[in-house]
């Protein structure tokens, strides 16, 4: 473990580093910082820093640099993240209040958490497999084509054609309305399929196959929207620091093109609490020169799915993780009210 003080000199070697872009030295630490210790026992602890792995020299006489392991234990020990400004949290929450549907605001959300990091967003969908039912609707549209519409409780809207075998009568519709959505509404779409497999013997024999035509349709929603989709917004943001890049940018854009990626990166969505992988504990070997900050959202305790920002490894941890908490914070108020 590292005495107190050295902690110090570390944590001021990162902030300094991360705000100015140049490699630290003992003779600005001590002028910049409060460490309360001469010049000489500065760059002993540098020394020592450097013996264990936490800071590097990248060439001949110049300052320090973070390593992924500095960064480590520098985002570990944090006393806490930077809390947004009551501007900031206000401009937030008008933003994403704006918002129309589930698309909007996750549309919305990749560009705040752009804008307020600068650094590339990404936003996972809620999934249906963490879902629960809000409202099923049917509608007639002919005497032997219905529509479906499934409603999530995270504002998720499906609608699905339905070609009936027989033409089903309006009052056999609002039946089939009524008992399904008394069965599944606030279900987990998991229990769906065994909730109404029964259901079709208790209509009329006349009735079985549009009944068992419609279930098969839900199903199978819920099936095809189990896929995991994703929304990425201020790539360009990089490239204003594509010198954090030891070579160049490109493997770094080729895995963010890859939703498998970007998908392991941000972790299981069943995982509400901030996650942030430094340099090389990111396995995908174009991002081993980032870091992702990730944190589930969701409408209540359990996360529905997860947000994050991926950018160099010298980033202003503290501050990206406050906005980051703060807008899942948002995005899940927002699931919870729609």
């Amino acid at each position: 473990m590292l005495s107190e003080r050295r902690l110090e000199v570390l944590r001021a070697i990162v902030q300094d580093y991360v705000g100015t872009e140049e490699p630290v030295g003992s003779k600005a630490l001590t002028e910049r910082h409060q460490l309360g210790v001469s010049p000489a026992t500065v760059r002993n602890d540098m020394a020592a820093l450097e013996d264990e792995g936490f800071i590097a020299q990248p060439h001949t006489s110049a300052g320090r640099i973070p390593t992924d392991k500095g960064y480590r234990l520098f985002v570990d020990r944090l006393a806490g993240v930077k809390p947004l400004s009551t501007p900031e949290r206000r401009a937030i929450q008008n933003f994403l209040d704006a918002s129309v549907d589930l698309d909007d605001v996750v549309a919305r959300t990749v560009r705040l958490l752009a804008q307020l990091t600068r650094q590339v967003a990404v936003v996972q969908y809620p999934s249906l497999t963490r879902s629960t039912v809000r409202h099923v609707e049917l509608l007639s549209l002919a005497p032997a084509r219905l529509m479906l519409v499934l409603i999530t409780d995270t504002g998720r809207v499906e609608q699905r054609m339905i070609d009936c075998p027989a033409p089903f009568g309006e009052m056999s519709l609002a039946d089939l309305r009524a008992r399904l959505n008394s069965r599944i509404v606030g279900r987990r779409f998991a229990d769906v399929p065994q909730l109404v497999q029964e259901l079709p013997e208790s209509f009329e024999p006349e009735d079985r196959g549009t009944v068992s035509t419609v279930l098969a349709t839900l199903l199978e929603t819920l099936v095809e929207e189990t896929e995991e989709r994703l929304m990425i917004g201020g790539t360009a943001n990089l490239t204003r620091v594509g010198h954090d890049f030891p070579l160049t940018i490109r493997p770094v854009l080729e895995a963010l093109e890859e939703q498998v990626v970007l998908l392991k990166l941000l972790g299981e969505a069943t995982e509400s609490g901030m996650t942030v992988r430094i340099g090389h504990e990111n396995a995908h070997e174009g991002l081993s020169s980032t870091s992702v900050v990730a944190v589930g959202y969701g409408s209540g305790d359990e996360a529905v799915a997860k947000l994050g920002v991926v950018g160099p490894t010298r980033m202003d941890y503290p501050g990206t993780m406050g906005a980051v908490r703060a807008v899942a914070r948002y995005v899940g108020q927002i699931l919870a009210e729609s």
